[in-house]
């Protein structure tokens, strides 16, 4: 079990030259206000977990007079602060300000977040495992009820977070790896409301998870692509890995329940979403479609509500 201690193993200064949006850039890695796995503290700073190649670690990213300070505990403290640049969108850097030399022509209200939100970029976690978990969770269900699981199976199979006891986020948890992820018992799975499909998937899956982190180093048509071959993973998961782990600013998750009515009404103002007219709609955007989509998530424009809501459902015996 990690041991509490104050003093972080790594630690830089990061300096973009450019302000960075912490929320905003890392707001998509997070699973609900309670995330085990992702934190802000009251101060502004962002805690994360992850469990590297190297071992548990906790990052803690601040907004500094110069840039973006980064502290590091645990034994995957030197790689996660080596990754840093990368995280807040360093590589992002040449296509955002493509797609601000022609983002006054976004509607008016998207155009507005864009403004709002100099200091945004696309993140890429260079990590597919942790990304790919609470995908597939999240396939077919409610956010609650993906939420929920998540936090209820980091919680009982990760371990503590290192960090600084009194100054971290109570509750962090670095979550489990690809091998105990494949261990969970049925009857874990079960307790957490997670269906037999999205459960197998997970378990499939982390028997190739070495495989899945090399698509890291390729192009991301042909990571997906890849990702694609584990039965269970389709576009929606591939393209939702794809924006978060190899930073893809093109990627659209088509396939999803809310997200085409959401961004045609956004840029149309017209209510009749479904894939196909997702894809017209974006297509003037080719290169920077998740740009767009991210741009209506930060304008909190939503949809007319119609229709009863989905209900969450219960895989757990009556």
């Amino acid at each position: 079990m990690p041991v509490a201690t104050d003093a972080p193993a790594a630690r830089t200064l990061w300096r973009p030259g450019r302000p960075v949006d912490l929320a905003a850039t890392l707001g998509p890695l997070r699973r609900g206000a309670s995330d085990p796995t992702w934190q802000r503290a009251g101060d502004g700073a962002v805690w994360l977990t992850s469990a590297t190649p190297d071992g548990g670690a906790t990052l803690r990213l601040a907004a500094a007079a110069a840039g973006v300070s980064a502290d590091a505990w645990g034994p995957g403290a030197e790689r996660l602060v080596a990754g840093v640049p990368d995280l807040l969108g360093a590589g992002d850097e040449e296509g955002w300000q493509a797609f601000a030399r022609r983002a006054s022509a976004l509607p008016g209200r998207v155009r507005d977040a864009f403004l709002r939100h100099p200091g945004w970029r696309v993140p890429r976690t260079g990590r597919v495992w942790e990304v790919l978990v609470p995908t597939v969770l999240e396939q077919k269900v409610t956010g609650g009820e993906a939420r929920s699981a998540f936090r209820s199976l980091v919680r009982g199979h990760g371990d503590p977070a290192p960090g600084p006891a009194g100054t971290m986020p109570q509750g962090m948890f670095v979550p489990p790896s690809a091998q105990r992820w494949a261990r969970i018992p049925s009857w874990e799975w079960h307790r957490a409301r997670v269906g037999p499909d999205r459960s197998a998937t997970l378990v499939r899956a982390a028997g190739v998870a070495p495989a899945l982190e090399r698509t890291v180093g390729v192009a991301s048509s042909e990571a997906q692509r890849r990702l694609r071959t584990v039965r269970g993973i389709g576009g929606w998961s591939a393209a939702e890995v794809a924006q978060r782990s190899y930073g893809d600013a093109d990627a659209v998750s088509f396939g999803d329940l809310h997200l085409p009515r959401q961004v045609v009404f956004a840029l149309t103002r017209r209510d009749d979403g479904d894939d196909a007219a997702l894809a017209e709609v974006l297509a003037p955007w080719a290169g920077d479609r998740y740009r767009v989509v991210r741009m209506v998530e930060l304008a909190g424009i939503g949809a007319p509500r119609r229709g009863p809501r989905y209900a969450p459902l219960d895989h757990r015996g009556r």
